[in-house]
């Protein structure tokens, strides 16, 4: 499967936001956006024009890289959310955000997304009492994601929820720390996604 291998503080100033790709990291001083808020590579701090085009790609990549995904996944997703009734660009990421990885990094189990997706390969997560090794499962309503019973000694699982307060939990979860679950109690709502996406950017990038 392929990985991107270099930094990801990279990605950050790339698209010129922040995407806390770093978890805590990111809320510290340390953080490389806020040193350097500007693109890398020698001609990062050159003024830089972009056309419709490119204002459409640098969305949809910036959208790519929060949710840590490849090109012919993510537009699997958008054709799956076009054949849907409804907006193009909020099924979208209603889709993205119901992924289990994505479920179990909002729900505070891990600091980033990518630490989500590997946990959730190795096995250390269930759904409905199955374990579930599938970081692209699509959790529905009133599933129950739990931390399996031996993986809750991890210290990687108990640091990230001591440190989960900085996150916001969205209103469609419902967690339990003590018993290491949650449950999927509705939909995601287009509003319960806080970071600054402009998903019709994105309808129009494939749309061309």
């Amino acid at each position: 499967m392929a990985r991107y291998r270099e930094s990801v503080c990279r990605q950050c100033r790339r698209e010129g936001a922040k995407l806390f790709l770093k978890g805590d990291r990111c809320y510290t001083e340390k953080c490389a956006f806020d040193r350097r808020a500007y693109a890398p590579g020698q001609h990062g701090q050159r003024r830089m024009k972009f056309t419709e085009y490119g204002m459409q790609l640098r969305e949809k990549q910036k959208v790519r890289r929060i949710y840590g995904l490849l090109e012919k996944q993510f537009r699997s997703y958008f054709v799956k959310a076009d054949r849907q009734k409804g907006v193009t660009g909020e099924n979208l990421l209603v889709l993205v955000e119901r992924r289990l990885d994505n479920i179990v990094y909002r729900m505070g189990f891990t600091n980033t997304r990518a630490e989500a997706r590997q946990l959730v390969c190795h096995g250390h997560f269930m759904v409905n009492g199955r374990r579930v090794d599938i970081p692209s499962f699509q959790v529905s309503i009133n599933d129950n994601i739990a931390v399996c019973e031996k993986s809750r000694k991890l210290s990687r699982i108990s640091e990230a929820l001591a440190s989960a307060g900085r996150r916001t939990l969205p209103e469609y979860l419902d967690i339990d720390k003590e018993k290491g679950s949650g449950v999927l109690k509705a939909l995601p709502k287009r509003e319960d996604i806080s970071q600054a996406i402009n998903e019709q950017l994105i309808v129009e990038f494939y749309s061309r």
